[in-house]
């Protein structure tokens, strides 16, 4: 139930096309509907802009499934960590579905179109690093966003991210993803006067504590204008800049 159906909705009450009680019973679902094993928020596009994205691990086939049937009325459902498995299991059921393989997430229905020209760069540190970077690049274009991907550019050779300073300029937020000491996004930070979302990643040797030095150095970045999501969260990462870069609704 999104904004648009609503509108349509109410229109056709207005205009005599529907009564006041087949109104009412397709409003039934608001603002969630209990599956007992999930309670979903058909809701959430109204409030937030987005329809809510099923996080795939933890889930059994046999729940992604009936949370894709209840879902797939919608313009788009969007699913996260999303394995083969998974995406054979959601075919079933939505044939049509897309699976994007590094970005692990399934697609049922449209992208929607980009409402500006901003763009938003998402840059990786290194090709261990593209997934989570990958995952964050098509949450955006999902959500009606221009992605400019720079991959594998790390401060190992930094000469490499410099070729791609008039990008990171012309950008209006910028991801940046990276494991091993995460010092990428203090250095892109350093570069450009839009917002800098970093992501630290789980890639990297013993001492790196599977994210954990990353996040630090991410926090404790001197760079002004640096934000730090959770290990990995490419997803998170994605959403936060797509509300940056999106023109605020007035209606």
């Amino acid at each position: 139930m999104d904004r648009d159906t609503i509108l349509s909705l109410l229109e056709d009450v207005k205009a005599g096309r529907m009564d006041v009680a087949e109104a009412l019973a397709s409003l039934k679902r608001l603002p969630y509907e209990d599956l007992g094993f999930a309670k979903l928020d058909s809701h959430r596009d109204l409030r937030t802009g987005f329809p809510e994205v099923i996080f795939c691990p933890g889930k059994s086939l046999a729940q992604v499934k009936a949370l894709v049937e209840k879902l797939k009325g919608q313009k788009l459902v969007m699913l996260t960590r999303a394995s083969e498995e998974i995406f054979s299991t959601v075919q079933s059921v939505c044939p049509a579905a897309v699976y994007f393989e590094a970005a692990r997430i399934i697609l049922v229905g449209e992208k929607r179109a980009p409402a500006s020209a901003a763009t938003v760069a998402v840059v990786s540190a290194g090709t261990a690093d593209i997934p989570v970077a990958e995952e964050a690049a098509v949450t955006c274009e999902i959500m009606g966003n221009r992605v400019e991907r720079i991959f594998d550019v790390g401060v190992a050779g930094i000469h490499r991210l410099f070729a791609h300073a008039a990008d990171l300029q012309k950008s209006n937020v910028i991801v940046v993803v990276a494991g091993m000491e995460g010092a990428l996004a203090s250095v892109v930070g350093g570069l450009v006067e839009r917002p800098v979302i970093a992501v630290p990643t789980s890639v990297g040797y013993g001492a790196h504590f599977n994210g954990l030095a990353p996040l630090l150095t991410m926090l404790n970045s001197c760079a002004s204008g640096v934000a730090v999501v959770n290990i990995d969260n490419g997803f998170g990462a994605g959403v936060m800049a797509h509300l940056i870069n999106q023109p605020r609704r007035t209606e």
